[in-house]
């Protein structure tokens, strides 16, 4: 059985097994702290019976007006305990704080080469906002797809009215900027 929780400090020193897949960005201490002091209730771990974690999820509320949205920064699962839905229960998880603090939507990124996960974010109802080149800094030639879900909030569904173009890096950050302080 699995056990959905938050986050705390602590689990910094078993969260390895999740981490060290070649699939997950890794951050530093401090990311991970400030994450975990700004938005606890958009962290939480699956842990297994035996308190092995299992998968992660970090995330933050961010923006204003129709640009208040849950965002997630980090979604992943231990190969171990992957294909059992995991992903799912925590994106659902993350979708209904975000539903409770009345965001308009869910957006993350997605390494446009990762097929798998893009396919179960498509399953769960998220479709391709824009493209952003050169998203990963360790890896310039790989972009991300900007991918979102609207919530009930957006009745009209505006936040997911997919972008033609791609966007740079630049281009993303001046938006965040302008849009996404909160």
């Amino acid at each position: 059985m699995t056990t959905l929780r938050p986050f705390t400090c602590n689990d910094m020193f078993k969260f390895n097994n999740v981490n060290l897949d070649p699939l997950t960005e890794t951050y530093g201490l401090a990311f991970y702290m400030q994450y975990l002091a700004h938005w606890p209730e958009y962290f939480q771990v699956a842990e297994s019976p035996s308190g092995e974690i299992m998968g992660y999820i970090m995330g933050k509320a961010e923006g204003h007006q129709e640009n208040f949205h849950g965002h997630v920064t980090a979604l992943t699962v231990s190969p171990d305990y992957r294909r059992l839905g995991l992903a799912a229960l925590l994106m659902n998880f993350l979708e209904d704080v975000s539903e409770k603090k009345q965001a308009y939507f869910v957006d993350l990124f997605v390494r446009v080469s990762n097929a798998i996960a893009i396919n179960m974010y498509r399953n769960l109802g998220y479709i391709v906002y824009r493209t952003v080149l050169e998203y990963y800094s360790g890896d310039p030639d790989e972009d991300a797809y900007d991918m979102r879900k609207a919530l009930s909030r957006d009745v009209e569904k505006k936040s997911i009215i997919p972008l033609t173009h791609p966007i740079t890096m630049k281009q993303l950050r001046q938006y965040q900027k302008v849009n996404f302080i909160t």
